[in-house]
């Protein structure tokens, strides 16, 4: 029942911010959460408990946060690479070690690294994501995967175990 109730609330919370508080779109919000919650409750492998709570509030106010500013910077930066074609470029492939072991919590990982100019994941396994980088930095997987993936993986870790 938890998980249904949970299911529910995380639908139904991007429908009042993308639709407002009029109370004829919170029903019928509510009941579309509802109906899909039902429809979509047992192919869902996850569980809600108090760390859920815990882990939304991290993500919403440490997570956001840090990815927003992570997507600014990638974006100016490819920015001026667009505009002064003169600045260098080295892209190539890289494999960068990962600590994250959760599906989930990997998932979270490469969608972020993936939504930042610059840099794509291509594919991963248990222990490590392979990017396309648009400017090639370091000289080892560690000092490669800090540069990519430092400012997330430290924070995904503590919110998807």
């Amino acid at each position: 029942m938890s998980k249904f109730i949970g299911t529910t609330v995380i639908m139904f919370i991007p429908w009042v911010m993308l639709t407002g508080f009029d109370p004829a779109e919170l029903v019928l919000g509510a009941v579309v959460a509802m109906v899909i919650a039902g429809i979509i409750l047992k192919s869902l492998d996850y569980s809600f408990g108090p760390g859920s709570i815990i882990g939304a509030l991290r993500f919403l106010l440490v997570y956001v946060p840090v990815f927003l500013w992570e997507l600014i910077k990638a974006n100016i930066d490819v920015a001026f690479r667009v505009l002064s074609p003169r600045l260098p470029i080295n892209p190539g492939f890289v494999r960068i070690p990962t600590g994250i072991k959760g599906d989930y919590g990997r998932l979270a990982l490469a969608n972020s690294i993936t939504l930042t100019p610059g840099t794509l994941s291509v594919d991963g396994d248990e222990d490590h994501l392979y990017i396309h980088w648009i400017d090639v930095k370091g000289e080892t997987e560690e000092e490669r995967g800090e540069q990519i993936s430092g400012p997330f993986e430290g924070i995904l870790g503590g919110i998807f175990k």
